[in-house]
């Protein structure tokens, strides 16, 4: 999960009074695994998610999943270090609840010696550390997009749609919900209000304090949950796929021809990955090595179990036999629903959600997809957005220590050391709601404008003669077999 201020803001000017202790030093444990975590994150993108998705084309477009994919990651990975990660993860002044600003575009400011928070008071990782692991997350989320109208998408079309929905969809997003000044800004605060002995010194330090919780995201004030990406990562671009599939139209010879995928053997090899690759999603987005990141691993293991066998026998049961691509659909389905809840709910819990996630799934993959009869090539919507919302809703539920959740911590109370605050299951289910609520409106909304004004311009669809030949030989040139 984001949620740092990687440069002094104000607020944390305004407490530097109150004696706070040397800057801490990066443990090298701490950093080796971010590291570590951010290499399996990019290993999910490509080759993972490139083989997963390409193997579930057809045979002539498959060279042309594995070009978007890459092509992606290869732009986004530019557009963070120009501007994105500033955007992402610096004070946006007046639009700070919703945007950053540019204060660290082009990585200025930037070097080895620079550090940024973590979830625990007085604990710091490297700053380039930490773009390096966000970088990642930028990579695949629009690269998950790509599956939802596989087969019909002009390259040159996705290329400008992808430059514009980073910058304008997932780069806000992530502000919004991971954006914040970091423990040891909120402790300090609290600290020297605490320390306050007149009227007038109080008043300040609340002041102080006041500011320092301002200084944060939209959804982060308002307490969203979000460890690993739920809302960033599986909802925005599940919406955005869903919205992208709609305005293409279907595929030519949808519910009339075979458009079965030619190889579930490339399909399980990126699977797998993609599940190897998710520890450092998910344990990863601690950004420390520590207990909850093994929570949030153990979470990540059982979680995927538990929707691929759900998936298995609940398609096992509607349709008479058991599928690979059911199980592997399942497991894909139960990666995206704990991403939210991974550090915050305890391993049975997370069971819970993924056997849910799967029956779920499968239902909105074979029951709803066929009776409303869209073409989400890939099942985006599917699995990544509505796995995505089962998740982040029952992250809100997950948490309750009652049910063997860690709770939320509670940095003001004593800062040092980690505490756990008040509870309400109904008012967190609420907050988690309009975070769902608010991804769905921000993606779904401005990918429409974003796909229509690209469409007005360069045209979204590849011409049927083109599309029916296939865009490997069409958008690129060159084949992905040559027997």
């Amino acid at each position: 999960m984001g949620l740092l201020l990687a440069e002094p803001s104000l607020a944390q000017d305004a407490v530097a009074a109150a004696a706070a202790p040397p800057a801490p030093v990066p443990n090298k444990g701490d950093t080796a695994w971010m590291l570590i975590s951010a290499a399996l994150v990019l290993m999910m993108s490509v080759p993972g998610l490139a083989l997963f998705y390409g193997g579930l084309v057809r045979t002539k477009n498959m060279l042309s999943v594995l070009t978007q994919v890459f092509a992606i990651v290869c732009i986004v990975g530019l557009l963070w270090v120009f501007y994105g990660y500033s955007l992402a993860f610096t004070n946006g002044a007046g639009l700070n609840d919703f945007i950053g600003g540019f204060s660290k575009a082009f990585l200025k400011g930037v070097d080895p010696n620079s550090t940024v928070a973590t979830f625990s008071n007085g604990v710091v990782i490297p700053e380039y550390v930490y773009i390096c692991f966000q970088m990642t997350f930028a990579m695949i989320t629009p690269a998950l997009i790509v599956g939802a109208f596989a087969e019909r998408m002009k390259f040159s079309a996705l290329i400008v749609f992808m430059v514009l929905w980073v910058t304008l969809i997932y780069f806000p997003m992530a502000h919004m919900v991971w954006y914040w000044g970091g423990p040891d800004a909120v402790g300090n605060a609290a600290k020297a209000l605490a320390a306050a002995t007149d009227d007038a010194t109080k008043a300040s330090a609340q002041a102080a304090l006041d500011a320092v919780n301002a200084d944060a995201g939209f959804l982060f004030k308002k307490g969203a949950l979000d460890f690993a990406g739920g809302t960033v990562v599986h909802i925005n671009a599940g919406i955005a796929g869903f919205v992208g599939c709609l305005m293409l139209g279907k595929r030519i010879g949808y519910g009339r021809d075979l458009l079965a995928p030619h190889s579930l053997t490339m399909t399980t090899i990126g699977a797998s990955l993609l599940w190897v690759g998710w520890f450092g999603f998910n344990a990863g987005s601690n950004l420390e090595s520590n207990g909850t990141t093994g929570l949030a691993m153990l979470n990540t293991f059982v979680a995927t179990c538990a929707a691929a066998v759900s998936w298995l026998f609940v398609e096992w049961a509607a349709k008479g036999k058991p599928s690979l691509l059911g199980m592997l659909s399942g497991a894909i389905a139960g990666l995206v629903a704990v991403t939210p809840a991974s550090g915050f709910a305890g391993p049975m819990g997370s069971i819970v959600l993924g056997f849910v996630a799967g029956g779920v799934c499968f239902v909105m993959c074979s029951t709803v997809k066929n009776a409303i009869g869209y073409d989400d090539s890939l099942d985006v919507f599917g699995v990544h957005c509505v796995g995505g919302i089962l998740g982040a809703l029952a992250t809100g539920i997950l948490v309750d220590p009652k049910l063997g959740g860690v709770g939320i911590p509670d940095y003001t109370t004593k800062p040092g050391e980690l505490v756990v605050g008040a509870y309400d299951m109904m008012g967190q289910f609420i907050i988690q709601a309009e975070a769902v609520g608010l991804t769905l409106l921000w993606s779904g909304i401005g990918s429409a404008i974003l796909y229509k004004l690209v469409d007005l311009t360069i045209g979204l669809r590849v011409k049927e003669d083109e599309e029916r030949e296939g865009l490997d030989i069409a958008d690129h040139g060159e084949r992905a077999y040559n027997y």
